[in-house]
């Protein structure tokens, strides 16, 4: 069978772009087993050809009414499939799905019948709020960065934006590049309502939210750039712990200095 992606090149090199942050997932050790999820928004790369390509599965419910992503596109990392192969072989490891007009269902249309991740309705959900608020982010990405989940164990560090200003004043560079911090939601079931419900709820203030004990879930405007806002914000505890691995506590950027980066480079304050 062809694949959708021949003589598709943005379409493709999106997908690529995939396989090669699910590469580095399981390079640094955040996507054990088949841990960890990513799903993207390829409607703008979809032509008429794909919008009439026949279902290769039947219909199937999301589990909630997602009125903004009618007739939208998705890659979709498959249920119980691993990163190390999705960076090998997109294809065979995720599927690219239509949202159907009711809103409430989709179809598989390429390349195989992978079902989409247990997590989609989290993640349809989340991406229906982005759309709602008009925001350009079409990507979501979910790992597990250890030294972000290793202070999730600690309570201080699940105190409101006390991570956050810790992680900034560890390097300069995550002020910069992860200038909305990141957000904290305290334990709640993994791939639960109320987890989705609480993400979205964080995400008007914070573009990468800490699910505690558990990982990270991020969104921007395509999956690499997801994936540096964790990266970034990920070095930072590894700068941190690796001062308290040598005996003591980091002095960190003081507040006038993070003041300074702000303004320097017109970040949010």
């Amino acid at each position: 069978m062809e694949s959708i992606l021949n003589n598709r090149p943005a379409l493709a090199a999106e997908v690529e772009k995939v396989a090669e942050v699910a590469g580095y997932l399981w390079q640094k050790g955040w996507a054990e087993r088949n841990g960890g999820n990513i799903t993207v928004n390829v409607t703008e790369y979809v032509d008429d050809a794909i919008k009439a390509m026949p279902a290769i599965s039947e219909v199937k419910p999301i589990g909630a009414v997602l009125p903004h992503l009618k007739g939208c596109y998705f890659y979709c990392k498959g249920t119980q499939k691993r990163m190390r192969d999705l960076a090998r072989r997109p294809m065979e490891n995720g599927s690219i799905i239509r949202i159907l007009d009711d809103c409430a269902s989709y179809v598989i249309i390429a390349d195989s019948p992978v079902m989409p991740t247990s997590e989609l309705p989290s993640h349809l959900s989340v991406h229906n709020y982005l759309i709602s608020k008009g925001l350009p982010y079409k990507a979501s990405v979910h790992t597990h960065p250890i030294e972000l989940v290793a202070m999730s164990h600690n309570k201080k560090f699940l105190e409101k934006d006390v991570a956050s200003n810790l992680l900034w004043s560890m390097i300069p560079e995550t002020k910069a590049f992860c200038p909305r911090g990141l957000g904290i939601i305290p334990y709640k079931l993994p791939s639960s309502v109320e987890l989705a419900e609480a993400t979205i709820r964080e995400l008007d203030d914070y573009d990468v939210v800490m699910w505690e004990k558990h990982g990270v879930f991020a969104v921007d405007v395509d999956v690499m750039a997801a994936f540096d806002q964790i990266d970034v914000l990920n070095k930072s505890a590894l700068i941190y712990i690796a001062a308290k691995n040598m005996g003591f506590e980091p002095d960190g950027m003081s507040q006038e200095q993070m003041k300074e980066m702000s303004v320097a480079f017109n970040l949010p304050k």
